[in-house]
């Protein structure tokens, strides 16, 4: 593990970030020095979080960011204020996420997708100029072994989407989009300074089962590890040193290991990329 000190100085964009294992993976970083940007989409629920992390360490530079990953016209406009700022990134961890959800989102997608994969998509997108100025930047994508479920992808229920009954086989699908994403990208960036990763926090009892019946989220909270514990390969990812010249690989327990045999389909991701290109394109009518 790094050092308190060999964060300092260093901008952690963290999504999902006022409860769960993104709550605990910013208590991590600010507790080891780094400066933190705690982006969710209730300012309500997220400035209690981060009065209690100043109370906690009076240093905390810690700053919040508006953002609802389910409408994509919300994540183009969060990304501009916070540019403005002029602040940088040094790493994106892509946390935010949700199971068990049915409907569609404000674009017309099928929410899971919208929210797990495609409006993590744009925000990495909007703020790979910044990273790439990072001495050396960083995505990490939380994603799951749930992507292990999925055989193949459906494209035309993504094309035209109709609301749902709630799947575990959904979820499934964006956290196989969630490896793919990294592995696409990080063939993009090669040369570069910034790199990706992709990881399975382990099966944790934190929010983002918050769609599921309450009878359902108290079993899954019996057999799942704490939000602490599931923090731990993704802050891993974010700073250990020794992942600089890693890329686009797959991790749990703080360890590479292997994904799905779908997830290393290259050809999969480069149309991954380009059908999410266009659904952007079309709901920002660009």
């Amino acid at each position: 593990m790094t050092s308190p000190i060999d964060i300092q100085g260093r901008t952690f964009f963290v999504t999902g970030a006022n409860s769960g294992i993104g709550r605990a993976a910013v208590e991590a970083l600010v507790a080891r020095g780094g400066s933190v940007v705690l982006a969710a989409r209730s300012e309500a629920r997220t400035l209690p979080v981060i009065d209690a992390l100043r109370q906690r360490w009076p240093e905390a530079d810690v700053h919040f960011v508006q953002l609802d990953l389910a409408s994509l016209a919300a994540v183009r406009d969060a990304v501009e204020r916070f540019l403005a700022t002029g602040r940088p990134v040094d790493v994106l961890i892509n946390n935010a996420g949700m199971a068990g959800a049915s409907g569609l989102s404000v674009d017309g997608y099928e929410i899971a997708f919208a929210t797990n994969h495609l409006g993590p998509y744009l925000l990495t997108e909007l703020l790979l100029p910044r990273l790439r100025e990072a001495p050396q930047g960083r995505i990490v994508n939380v994603s799951s072994d749930a992507h292990r479920i999925v055989k193949q992808i459906d494209w035309s229920l993504l094309d035209h989407p109709v609301p749902r009954r709630r799947t575990f086989a959904q979820y499934g699908l964006t956290k196989l989009m969630n490896v793919l994403h990294a592995k696409e990208l990080a063939r993009r960036l090669a040369g570069t300074r910034a790199t990706t990763y992709a990881v399975h926090p382990g099966a944790v009892a934190s929010n983002v089962w918050r769609e599921l019946p309450r009878a359902v989220q108290w079993v899954i909270k019996l057999v799942t590890i704490s939000n602490e514990e599931g923090a731990r390969t993704p802050v891993y990812c974010a700073t250990a040193p020794e992942l600089s010249a890693s890329s686009g690989r797959y991790y749990e327990r703080c360890r590479e290991v292997a994904p799905s045999p779908l997830a290393e389909d290259e050809s999969l991701a480069r149309e991954l990329f380009a059908r999410s290109d266009a659904m952007i394109r079309r709901a920002l009518g660009q």
